[in-house]
C-alpha cells in the first residue's frame, strides 16, 4: 500500500494536507430515522449529512517534519475522525519545537505540537502570547545522551573528559546541568563541540566527538543506516536518571483556547481517537503516512524503526496504561516543572494549571487503551 502511494503521489507537494468533506461520515447517532427506516435508508442518510456537513478549518503545525511517529495524525486525518469532528484539518511540517511554538503564538497555526518545557520559557518571555498545553503525545520525554558502544560509555559519570556534539540550542544540551547534577557529573568536566543538527550523527560516527545531545528519535534511526543498530549504542534518557520529564504536547494559544473551546476539544478527541489506532495498530496506521508525505519522498524502513522506538520508549508507559493517553500525573509535571525552571534559568515557576489544561481531554474511559 505505501509502494502505491508513493508512486501516485511522487512529485506532488501534498506537505499541507487537507481532510476533504469525502472522507467524512457521520456518528450513526447524530442521524435521526423513522421508526420504518431501514439500515441502507440510514447509511444513506448518514452519507447524505455528511457531504452537506460544513466543516470548520483548522490549521496544525508539526514540530517537525512529517515522520512515522506522526501515524497518529495521519490515521486521524486519512480514516475521517477530523471530519466526523466537525473540522477541516489541514498540517505542515515544523522547524523545531521553538519555531513551531513561536508560529503558533503569532497565529500562523490554530494548533501544533512543540516541547512543553520550551512552552513554558516561552510563556516566560512572551506573557502576552500565552500558549497552553491541552493534551500529551510523548509521555516521556526524548532527550536523551547516545553514544557508539564502542565508546565504552556506559555510565553518565563517564561522559566526565569526554566531548559531546549539539546544536548551540539543543534541549538536551541545556537541560545537561540538570542531569548532571542529579547523575553527579561534574560538568566543568565535560567539553562541548557545536555541530549542525544536519551532520551531528554523521560526524558521532565518524568518532568526531564521543557522545551527542539529541532527541532519540531524531539520532537513533539515522545511526541505525550508518550500521550502528540501537544493540550498539548506550542511550541515556533523561527520564531515567532523575528528570522524569513529558515529551511533545499539543498546544494551543490560551486566547484561542478560550474562543474556541469546542474546536480545540473536537480536535483533541479525534487526534487521540488515531492515537490509540497508532498504539493498537502501528502497520495499519504507519500505511496512512507515506501519502501526505512532501512530493512523496518517504524512507519506509527508516521511519517504521522511528514508530517503534517512539512507541517503545516514548509513548507507551505505566502511567499511560493505568491512566490512559494524552493526560498528565499533576505530581510528576510539578516536580518536573520546578527542574526546568531552574535548568533554564527562569524567574517565575508556573503552576500546573498554567502549564497543561485538562479540560479539553475525551473522558478518561476513552483514552484508555484497549
Amino acid at each position: 500500500m505505501l509502494h502505491y502511494h508513493i508512486r501516485r503521489l511522487l512529485g506532488i507537494s501534498l506537505l499541507a494536507v487537507t481532510v476533504g468533506l469525502g472522507a467524512c461520515t457521520s456518528s450513526p447517532n447524530t442521524v435521526e430515522t423513522g421508526p420504518a427506516a431501514t439500515e441502507e435508508s440510514a447509511e444513506t442518510t448518514e452519507e447524505s449529512a455528511a457531504e452537506t456537513q460544513e466543516l470548520t478549518p483548522v490549521s496544525f503545525t508539526l514540530s517537525w517534519l512529517l515522520q512515522g511517529v506522526d501515524a497518529g495524525l495521519t490515521a486521524a486525518v486519512d480514516r475521517g475522525y477530523f471530519a466526523e469532528a466537525g473540522l477541516d484539518v489541514t498540517f505542515e511540517r515544523g522547524f523545531g519545537s521553538a519555531d513551531s511554538i513561536t508560529k503558533i503564538a503569532a497565529g500562523q497555526y490554530d494548533i501544533g505540537e512543540g516541547d512543553v518545557y520550551a512552552m513554558i520559557e516561552f510563556n516566560e518571555k512572551n506573557p502576552d502570547q500565552e500558549l497552553v498545553a491541552v493534551a500529551i503525545k510523548f509521555n516521556r520525554s526524548p532527550l536523551s545522551i547516545v553514544s557508539l558502544a564502542p565508546s565504552n560509555i556506559t555510565e553518565p559519570s563517564m561522559l566526565e573528559g569526554k566531548t559531546i556534539g549539539a546544536p548551540a540550542g539543543d534541549s538536551a544540551r541545556r537541560l545537561f546541568p540538570v542531569f548532571a547534577s542529579v547523575t553527579g557529573i561534574d560538568g566543568s568536566k565535560v567539553t562541548w563541540a557545536n555541530v549542525d543538527p544536519k551532520l551531528r550523527e554523521t560526524l558521532l560516527a565518524q568518532g568526531e566527538y564521543d557522545a551527542a545531545s539529541c532527541f532519540s528519535t531524531s539520532c537513533i534511526p539515522p545511526l541505525g543506516k550508518a550500521g550502528y543498530p540501537l544493540e550498539n549504542l548506550n542511550v541515556f534518557y533523561y527520564n531515567d536518571y532523575g528528570l522524569n520529564l513529558y515529551g511533545n504536547a499539543i498546544i494551543v494559544r490560551r486566547d484561542y483556547l478560550e474562543a474556541n473551546p469546542e474546536i480545540v476539544r473536537s480536535f483533541v478527541a479525534a487526534y487521540l481517537r488515531g492515537t490509540k489506532d497508532m498504539i493498537a495498530d502501528p502497520d495499519g496506521t504507519f500505511a496512512t503516512i507515506a501519502q501526505f508525505a512532501e512530493g512523496g519522498v518517504f524512507d519506509e524502513e527508516t521511519e517504521r524503526y522511528r514508530l517503534d522506538l517512539a512507541l517503545d520508549s516514548l509513548i507507551l508507559s505505566p502511567e499511560v496504561e493505568e491512566n490512559g493517553i494524552g493526560g498528565i500525573d499533576p505530581a510528576r509535571l510539578e516536580t518536573t516543572i520546578a527542574q526546568v525552571v531552574e535548568g533554564f534559568g527562569l524567574s517565575n515557576t508556573p503552576s500546573v494549571e498554567a502549564v497543561f489544561d485538562d479540560s479539553f481531554l475525551p473522558a478518561a474511559e476513552d483514552r484508555m487503551l484497549n
